[in-house]
């Protein structure tokens, strides 16, 4: 089904460790998606989430343990790795004055991307984004919402087969929350993407995705969502599961 399938490991993460100084902030961090799901990074805030993304997205380097994503070594071939990857940063990353269309052809020639290219695949994400005529706008005037709907059709405008997203709910309305979440897991279905999304919310996770439960920089479960909480109360299962690991 569309881009994304395979036999090889969409990410895979193997003895992740990161520290800021004397802080351990990440400790022996395993777990690996497989091809075209969905896949929730849930940990309360603090639980080092954005860290473990950020060695994911190389902001920060590896010194310990392994990423790969779609089998490229990312220590090894960082550039291959990140060109199959579209990235969704917790704190927006657009130019307020520059317009959508701009925003998103820079990105585009990021990638290698000619205008004549970018140009198209900027209206083609904008309008499954639903943003189709807000093309000339200025990001500034934009909704929270609606920003968060051009990050991520700035994310795919390159075409990845893994898309990440860091708390990309944080600070929207529940109406918009809700239409982005429905937007990406949309996207997943058809496109075949596979989706790490990064979240402390644990109503954002659906018993068929897979679930990995950070809390303290430690994984403390890896697998579907359905069998960490087979009653289907997940958020009392996260709840106690943090708790005991307190």
């Amino acid at each position: 089904m569309g881009r994304g399938r395979g036999s090889v490991n969409a990410l895979e993460v193997a003895g992740l460790s990161h520290s800021f100084g004397r802080r351990q902030a990440l400790t022996d961090v395993s777990f690996s998606l497989q091809p075209g799901g969905f896949t929730a990074l849930l940990g309360l805030n603090g639980a080092g989430k954005t860290t473990l993304l950020s060695l994911i997205t190389r902001l920060y380097h590896a010194r310990q343990g392994t990423v790969r994503v779609l089998g490229r070594d990312l220590r090894r071939e960082p550039e291959a790795a990140l060109a199959l990857m579209g990235v969704v940063f917790q704190e927006t990353t657009l130019d307020p004055d520059l317009s959508v269309r701009e925003n998103l052809r820079y990105h585009g020639a990021l990638y290698g991307l000619g205008a004549g290219e970018s140009a198209r695949r900027a209206c083609e994400e904008l309008e499954r984004a639903g943003l189709a005529g807000r093309l000339s706008d200025t990001v500034r005037i934009l909704s929270g919402g609606q920003k968060r709907r051009v990050e991520l059709a700035r994310a795919l405008i390159h075409r990845p087969r893994l898309l990440v997203l860091d708390e990309p709910t944080s600070g929207l309305d529940p109406a918009s929350r809700r239409d982005l979440l429905r937007h990406v897991r949309e996207l997943r279905q058809r496109d075949g993407l596979s989706v790490l999304w990064a979240t402390h919310l644990a109503d954002e996770v659906e018993a068929g995705d897979g679930l990995v439960l950070l809390h303290k920089g430690r994984v403390l479960h890896s697998g579907p969502a359905g069998d960490f909480a087979p009653d289907g109360h997940l958020e009392r299962a996260f709840l106690a599961a943090t708790e005991r690991a307190a």
